[in-house]
């Protein structure tokens, strides 16, 4: 299984993250955990962390955020009723996001603007066949043609 760019770039956001972390905040995360995002990361890619600012004004990547969320919820919440709280709150979330993913990806909706594009083209089409201007002889005909008639 071959992982993206995105994903091995996030394991290196997180492995600088978890490498900012005290002792003891960092041995609740498995060795086996640890040593996974660190063989998978992407050496060419470096990020820093400043742990004096908060982290949304760090200019994470989302999956390294979802990351932290999941880090947080299996090995640092300890309190049952705080992880209630959050997985309701992830719930949610994933709720929202997959709704706006059925909307923007319905594939009836995609039909229909695909169709309702055809219909406006086929009209701008026609009008631009209608208001075609005339060239100056057959306006000079029928200038003529509207004289000889009175």
């Amino acid at each position: 299984m071959s992982l993206s760019i995105a994903t091995r770039q996030a394991y290196t956001e997180i492995d600088t993250f978890i490498n900012l972390l005290d002792e003891y905040n960092k041995n609740k995360i498995p060795q086996k955990l640890r040593e996974y995002f660190k063989n998978n990361r992407d050496i060419n890619y470096s990020k820093e962390i400043n742990p004096n600012r908060p982290i949304k004004e760090q200019n994470l990547k989302e999956e390294t955020l979802a990351l932290i969320a999941l880090l947080n919820l299996q090995y640092w919440c300890e309190d049952e009723t705080e992880k209630q709280r959050l997985k309701k709150i992830y719930d949610n979330n994933e709720n929202e996001y997959q709704i706006k993913l059925r909307e923007k990806y319905n594939p009836d909706n995609l039909f229909k603007n695909k169709q309702k594009n055809i219909e406006f083209n086929q009209h701008s089409q026609t009008a631009l066949v209608e208001y075609k201007e005339d060239s100056i002889f057959k306006k000079i005909k029928r200038f003529i043609l509207n004289l000889i008639k009175r």
